[in-house]
C-alpha cells in the first residue's frame, strides 16, 4: 500500500499492520523502531543505495522580500557544521561530515551509495524510464496488485 509521504506509509505499517516490509528512509526506520519497539521490526540495510538528499538553498527574492538573508545563510552553514552533523545524527539522520559518521559508525551501517547522475544520466533520463506513465515503477507496481 502506498501512501503520500514516508510518516504516513510508516504509521499504515506499523500501527494497522498493514503489509510485509515498509521501504522508507533511515531515520524513518530508526524512529519507527524507537517509537513502536526495536523488538517488533527488523532494519535491513542495503548494501547499495541511492544518495537522497533533499536540497536546500537561500532564495535569494524571498530572503530580500522578508530581509531573513543574513539568517537562512547562518542556517545552511550550520546544517553541515560538525555541530549541525551531531543534531543530525542525533535524529537518525546520515550525517555527511565524515568524522562525525565516523564518530557514529555503529549507528549507521557501511552502505556503497550511488548518484542518480553517475549511475542513470540523470533525473530527466531517470523520470522518464522509472516514473513516467508505463515506467518501470508503474510495471513493478502493478506486478504487485
Amino acid at each position: 500500500m502506498l501512501d503520500s509521504g514516508a510518516r504516513g506509509s510508516t504509521i499504515i505499517f506499523a500501527e494497522r499492520d498493514i503489509g510485509d516490509v515498509l521501504i522508507t528512509w533511515e531515520n524513518e526506520a530508526y524512529l519507527t523502531t524507537k517509537e513502536y519497539g526495536a523488538d517488533k521490526f527488523e532494519i535491513v540495510a542495503p548494501s547499495v543505495s541511492i544518495v537522497a538528499e533533499p536540497p536546500v538553498a537561500v532564495v535569494d527574492k524571498v530572503v530580500a522580500k522578508h530581509g531573513t538573508e543574513e539568517v537562512a545563510k547562518a542556517y545552511l552553514e550550520y546544517l553541515y557544521s560538525p555541530v549541525g552533523q551531531e543534531l543530525a545524527a542525533k535524529h537518525h539522520y546520515r550525517p555527511r561530515d565524515k568524522s562525525v559518521l565516523a564518530k557514529h559508525a555503529g549507528e549507521f551501517p557501511a552502505i556503497g551509495f550511488f548518484t542518480v547522475n553517475d549511475t542513470f544520466g540523470g533525473w530527466t533520463v531517470a523520470q522518464k524510464k522509472f516514473f513516467a506513465d508505463g515506467g518501470v515503477f508503474d510495471k513493478i507496481y502493478g506486478a504487485s496488485k
